[in-house]
């Protein structure tokens, strides 16, 4: 499988004359494509500052401090649902049960804009301090 961008009219070209090549090898393509770019690495920084700040912080969810990572899933999960994104929790392998998440790697600019704001008003309601080099 082949992944590309697509980001000026040359790169349009080369793209365009590599599906002509696989095209006249094979007789058969697939795949699928998205506009709009992913969110950017300010803001995949931001927000695990966010969630690190969350780790270190003396809060607890559910009964107990959480680490970063932990921070991440409550987080992103939380987001979806404050805005009307789908949640869906489903039993695991091993009979547990976990929230089939979004993931951050593949949001768009705008909602990753809208994750971090959704982060900062989470930790301004639970007076939880945000490192300033990363508040923008």
């Amino acid at each position: 499988m082949t992944s590309f961008v697509i980001n000026s009219a040359e790169s349009l070209q080369k793209h365009i004359g590599e599906l002509r090549i696989d095209w006249d090898q094979h007789k058969f393509l697939r795949g699928s494509y998205r506009t709009g770019k992913d969110r950017s690495l300010d803001q995949n920084a931001k927000f695990h500052a966010i969630c690190s700040d969350l780790a270190r912080s003396p809060m607890e969810w559910a009964g107990k401090r959480r680490t970063a990572a932990q921070w991440k899933v409550l987080l992103v999960s939380g987001h979806a649902v404050a805005t009307k994104e789908a949640a869906e929790i489903i039993p695991g392998l091993e009979g547990e049960f976990i929230n089939v998440r979004e993931s951050t790697a593949l949001m768009s600019v705008k909602r990753g804009a809208s994750l971090i704001e959704y982060c900062i008003a989470f930790c301004s309601e639970n007076d939880i301090p945000i490192s300033e080099n990363h508040i923008s």
